[in-house]
């Protein structure tokens, strides 16, 4: 399997993947676990690209974030396929 089929993040823009973060957590949730002013105050995909887009630290959380939602979704795909 090449590296790129096992990081989560290949090919995936950072619009996409805020974008699905939002549509399952929501703006308040994603607020609580990183704490910036664009996911409080007014939120938006468009304020929140830009400010993470120059801030590396709130990125690495928010690409983090997303990681352990893929692999929680991946997770449960599986159980659903095991189970009768």
């Amino acid at each position: 399997m090449s590296e790129s089929a096992k990081d989560p993040l290949h090919g995936v823009t950072l619009e996409a993947l805020l974008t699905e973060l939002v549509a399952h957590y929501g703006w308040e949730l994603l607020s609580q676990d990183v704490n910036i002013n664009c996911f409080k105050s007014n939120p938006s995909i468009a304020s929140s690209l830009k400010f993470l887009r120059r801030t590396p630290w709130a990125r690495t959380k928010v690409e983090n974030i997303y990681i352990q939602f893929v692999k929680s979704q991946k997770s449960k795909a599986t159980n659903e396929r095991v189970d009768p």
